[in-house]
């Protein structure tokens, strides 16, 4: 039987104790299962896995099997996206899906129509200064739960609370509320000091996520914020919140850009 050449390589490398990874250059084309097709060429190289010690980006642990990122978006629609709950309106601008807020609105949410499990998670936001949003993951809308509310872990955006800043930690969505910091940790005093800190203001701001088992840890701008052990819900999908609004709404937008995510397979 004839193999592709890099499963050649993989077969071979497994043999002496390293695996291969995949090294992608060119453009991801998001295809209907959500899989990724690179147009152009794709190189290899072989890492040792005894040496390599799972390092990933901002400092996180990488746990079990390997994958690439995958985006989320392809810059042009909401192919793969639904919203739920809410009035809020989003569209595709400059790249970038952007939630505008709406009056007499109970929270929206625009998410995926795919659920994960563990995962990490990367993205870029900029929020407008008098707005409440946040990013859901590992969140279901169940008809047996509060008439279908969406619920689960968000983690937070609050330029609105500039005095708190808790962007980047975890709050349970119509559910328990605050978990980090709060019932599952952290000191309160010590992450606003760090999220006034290194909050950007009127700026793009990267978040990390890694949802791993039990463990849900963040990171803004390159620093570790939240770390929580919780394992109320292991799955479940990704959703970008516009905070309700009242009557006396002042019109305010979020935005979102470079949205991609890595499954972890564990186990491996």
């Amino acid at each position: 039987m004839h193999f592709p050449r890099w499963r050649v390589l993989a077969r071979a490398s497994l043999l002496v104790g390293v695996f291969t990874l995949t090294s992608c250059q060119g453009t991801f084309v998001p295809v209907r299962d959500g899989e990724t097709v690179n147009t152009e060429t794709v190189n290899t190289e072989t890492v040792d896995t005894e040496a390599v010690n799972a390092e990933t980006g901002n400092g996180g642990e990488q746990k079990g099997g390997t994958a690439t990122f995958v985006p989320l978006m392809d810059g042009e629609t909401l192919n793969g996206w639904e919203q739920k709950g809410g009035r809020a309106r989003y569209a595709v601008e400059d790249g970038a899906i952007v939630g505008h807020n709406a009056a007499v609105s109970p929270n929206s949410f625009l998410c995926t129509k795919k659920h994960y499990s563990d995962f990490i998670l990367e993205y870029e936001f900029k929020c407008d200064a008098d707005l409440n949003s946040g990013v859901q993951i590992r969140s279901n809308s169940l008809p047996e739960f509060k008439r279908g509310v969406v619920h689960g872990y968000q983690v937070e955006i609050d330029p609105n609370q500039p005095e708190r800043m808790w962007t980047g930690g975890i709050y349970d969505e119509s559910r328990r509320g605050w978990l980090y910091p709060g019932k599952g940790g952290g000191d309160a005093e010590k992450f606003s000091a760090q999220g006034i800190r290194i909050y950007k203001k009127g700026a793009w701001n990267q978040v990390r996520v890694e949802a791993i088992g039990a463990s849900i840890k963040t990171w803004l701008n390159g620093e570790p914020r939240a770390d929580l052990e919780d394992d109320r819900t292991s799955s479940g999908f990704i959703g970008l919140q516009v905070h309700g609004e009242g009557w006396n709404h002042k019109p305010q937008a979020v935005r979102w850009r470079n949205l991609r995510i890595q499954e972890i397979q564990t186990g491996q």
